[in-house]
């Protein structure tokens, strides 16, 4: 299991619940979440962590800080979401580092059956575009995605789903949909 936007490992800890011996690599760029997960995780043998954001390309990037770290973006926060959310605002930003998924790993140590998670807020398909040459070892990729632009500049749903296509995978199912009114 890939963790792409860990946050505090709350994914993770699904994961290790519902597949306890599978190997879990896990990306979270912010500091405070990232000594969470760290904290959380860090005499599991299994679980590997990387303060890192995944992307296109080798940078550093501002991420806006939300009052809500898991609403953090690389995109700046916009007032939809702040007001689909409340609590979501900007309280601060922070450079992290972006890098590439092969910077990390190698197609020989994603062993299948492999899962791809990503939640960025609204950094998706960058993400997935640092994780190209290595998607075909991945069996599924589970990704929150938006149908309305929460995170400015950010890809919507379909932009997303037409660029998977385009990689051969094909869209099994839409779960865990919030609507507004």
């Amino acid at each position: 299991v890939l963790d792409v936007g860990a946050n505090k490992g709350q994914f993770s800890l699904l994961a290790r619940m519902l597949w306890p011996d599978c190997r879990i690599i896990a990306y979270e760029p912010l500091t405070a979440p990232a000594r969470k997960f760290r904290a959380l995780f860090g005499a599991d043998p299994l679980v590997e962590f990387h303060q890192v954001a995944i992307g296109k390309k080798n940078e550093s990037c501002e991420m806006h800080v939300s009052r809500r770290d898991d609403s953090s973006s690389l995109f700046p926060i916009s007032e939809l979401q702040i007001e689909f959310a409340p609590g979501t605002d900007e309280v601060s930003t922070e450079v992290v580092r972006v890098a590439p998924l092969s910077d990390f790993l190698s197609p020989k140590q994603i062993a299948q059956p492999a899962l791809l998670k990503i939640d960025v807020q609204g950094y998706e398909l960058a993400v997935l575009e640092g994780c190209e040459p290595l998607l075909h070892r991945f069996d599924y990729i589970y990704c929150e995605l938006s149908f309305r632009e929460l995170y400015s500049g950010q890809s919507l749903s379909d932009d997303v789903i037409r660029w998977l296509h385009h990689g051969e995978f094909s869209l099994a199912a839409v779960n865990h949909i919030s609507l507004d009114s």
